[in-house]
Parts: C-alpha cells; structure tokens; sequence
C-alpha cells in the first residue's frame, strides 16, 4: 500500500507539469491561457501558429503519462503502474501549480494507456484518428476513443486495466462536459476551422 500511494503522488506530481504553458513562455508567446480556449494542451497550443510547440506538447504530456505508468509499475508492479496512470492524468487535468485548472488529458490518457497496454493504447489512436478523419470534430473523436478504452482494454490486457480505462473515461468525459453540450447543438467547431474549440 505504501508503493501504491507514492505512486500516486509521484504519478499526479509528473502529470501535473504543464508542458504546454512551459513550452510556450519559453518561446515569448506569453501564457496559452489567455489564448483561445485558454487551455494547456496541445490544440490550443496550435492556435500560437507553432506546429512544432504543438506536437511538442503533445508528446511530453503524453510522454508524462507514460513515464510515470512505466516507472511505477518497474519499481512496484502492476497495481502501483495502473494508479501512477490515473494520477498522471489526474495531475494534468487538475494541477496544483495552476490553482487546480488544467488540461483535458486526451494525449495524457493515451500516453498512459500506450504505457501500460500497447495494443490498448494503440487501437484508442486508431479510433481517434479514424473518428476524427470521418467528422472532422477533435472533441468527438477523442470522446468515442475514451468511451471505447474500457472494451479495448477488457479485450486485450484484462479487468483491472478496463476499470483504469473506465475510471480515465469518466475523467475525460467530465472535463469535456463544456464540448458535449456543443456537440448536442451541433456548435462544436470542426478540425482546421476558425472558432475555437476546448482540446
């Protein structure tokens, strides 16, 4: 139990770095909260005009997720592993260095998930991709890709990862409530349109 909950704080600690805000006060593009959606992560990073600081952050928050999932579970197993995931993610969305206000933690979850179950996290990215190719709707996509992980993980690695994915789902599907009503609307701006949207 001790290992379980340093994994956690060490888990949530890594995850709560905010890579996206570092990254972009780093290159004189003043706080990516005040650009856009004001979020951390990656998509609104891409609102800068700066692929490169995008896809930067991108793979650092979902590199977060996995070096905290791949530690623990090398340093304590199995149970420490899938608890240092959900605390990365939770980290991300929730950090304490910024008053608790985060990310969504899509790139985090499937940094997470490619960590403890390659073929988990995998076939969460093909969903993604695949969704997002068809409608165009980077909310929608990542939100069937969240809502499917808990069946590709029951699938592929077990019960124990399935309700870590479940767990992740629920997380991600509240931090996304705001894009959920848009799409309700059918408001939800599309991939490479103009509006703003909250990735």
């Amino acid at each position: 139990m001790v290992d379980v909950g340093l994994a956690a704080v060490a888990g949530y600690l890594l995850g709560s770095i905010p890579f996206g805000l570092v990254l972009t006060r780093a290159a004189g593009l003043g706080d990516i909260r005040q650009i856009g959606s004001g979020n951390i992560g990656a998509t609104n990073v891409l609102r800068t005009g700066r692929k490169g600081l995008a896809l930067a952050t991108l793979l650092l928050d979902g590199g977060k997720g996995a070096i905290a999932a791949l530690l623990a579970g090398g340093l304590a197993g199995e149970s420490a592993m899938l608890v240092a995931a959900f605390a990365a993610v939770l980290g991300h969305n929730f950090p304490v260095w910024l008053g608790f206000k985060g990310g969504k933690g899509v790139a985090t979850t499937i940094g997470t998930l490619v960590a403890v179950s390659w073929p988990v996290g995998l076939a969460c990215i093909g969903t993604w991709l695949a969704v997002a190719a068809l409608f165009r709707i980077s909310s929608l996509a990542a939100l069937v890709a969240l809502a499917a992980s808990p069946g590709f993980a029951l699938a592929f690695a077990g019960p124990e990862y399935a309700i870590m994915a479940a767990g992740l789902a629920v997380l991600g599907f509240y931090r996304h409530k705001t894009n959920i009503i848009r799409l309700i609307r059918g408001e939800e701006p599309r991939i490479g349109g103009k509006k703003k949207d909250a990735e």
